[in-house]
């Protein structure tokens, strides 16, 4: 890990998907580029993004001039980064965290807040 990495901290929540292309298509972008550029991220899928965490639904995902959700989620993950799913969007859509792609986890808010507090954090809500 590269001293900047070890220094700043990016973490990403989106509140959108399907229903908001081009925010959500925003946010895994920036999350992307952060992962490839040596930043440590940590991306929080809420809301209608919360069906991203379960195997296949991001392939689904369609914004002309966009890059594939597919490749942005991997490019987080190759870059280190983590892939979150808010416990209360999980539990009002049924999913469980046997569910999830490979690497992502359940958490709720008390984890979201103590990482958005730690000293080299940016946060950024899409």
């Amino acid at each position: 890990m590269s001293s900047q990495s070890s220094q700043k901290k990016l973490v990403v929540k989106v509140t959108a998907g399907a229903d908001a292309p081009e925010r959500c298509s925003q946010a895994f972008t920036v999350a992307a580029v952060a992962a490839a550029s040596g930043v440590e991220v940590s991306l929080w899928l809420t809301g209608e993004s919360s069906w991203f965490a379960l195997p296949g639904r991001a392939a689904e995902f369609e914004l002309p001039h966009a890059a594939p959700l597919p490749d942005l989620i991997e490019g987080i993950v190759a870059g280190g980064g983590s892939i979150t799913l808010c416990t209360q969007c999980a539990a009002r859509r049924g999913i469980e965290e046997k569910d999830l792609i490979e690497g992502a986890r359940i958490a709720g808010a008390q984890v979201f807040v103590s990482e958005i507090m730690a000293d080299g954090v940016q946060a950024l809500v899409y």
